[in-house]
């Protein structure tokens, strides 16, 4: 006899055949089904609010916004929101952003299938689920400090090679301020030089090449 499918599964991702990887196993499980699939992070917000799941898989990168602004969204109107991030993006400083905004896991895209399952039946069950690689990853941001907004900023333009003048021009900052900033910006970075910066904010993905 077929036990009852107690845990209700929501999947969202952009690629149809991520989604179909997901959904399939699932809903050949004896305690979980799949009761709807979303496209994006819009979706993931709607159809979270009309279906109310126990679980929700979620890509990191979606066509609309990235999914640590989802599960904000989501847990600012369902603070119990269980949310489990399945992604082919996991640099430090995304897995710390999916942490600040209150996922209950966190699994590399290339996991196998029964990791996934036994991922969501421990979600289910408010048990974290961050493998040992995501963790250190993880436990290694956590140690060091944010950087505002002005200076990720910054950073994005370090990276793409602006000269102080012109981050000064883009921001609106006399080329002083910039220069002030970017000097606390090593700092924080632990580096000497601005090559150094860019070469560090794409490892630990501070800066995304793709934006």
């Amino acid at each position: 006899m077929t036990s009852e499918k107690n845990i209700r599964v929501l999947v969202v991702d952009d690629h149809f055949m991520a989604r179909i990887g997901l959904t399939v196993p699932i809903n050949q499980q004896e305690d979980m089904t799949v009761i709807s699939e979303g496209r994006n992070a819009r979706e993931a917000v709607e159809f979270y609010r009309e279906h109310r799941p126990d679980v929700m898989t979620l890509d990191y990168r979606l066509p609309d916004y990235e999914g640590p602004e989802a599960v904000r969204l989501i847990r600012d109107e369902f603070p119990g929101a269980r949310i489990l991030v399945i992604s082919a993006v996991e640099s430090e400083e995304q897995i710390y952003r999916a942490a600040q905004a209150g996922v209950c896991g966190y699994l590399n895209k290339g996991a196998d299938c029964s990791e996934v399952l036994d991922a969501i039946r421990r979600v289910h069950a408010g048990e974290p689920v961050f493998p040992a690689p995501i963790a250190d990853k993880l436990a290694q941001r956590r140690a060091r400090p944010d950087l505002s907004e002005r200076e990720i900023e910054i950073l994005k333009r370090v990276v793409r090679g602006r000269l102080n003048k012109e981050i000064a021009d883009e921001l609106n900052f006399s080329t002083s301020t910039i220069k002030q900033e970017l000097s606390r910006l090593l700092e924080k970075l632990g580096v000497a030089d601005r090559t150094r910066a860019a070469t560090i904010a794409i490892e630990r993905g501070i800066v995304d090449l793709d934006e």
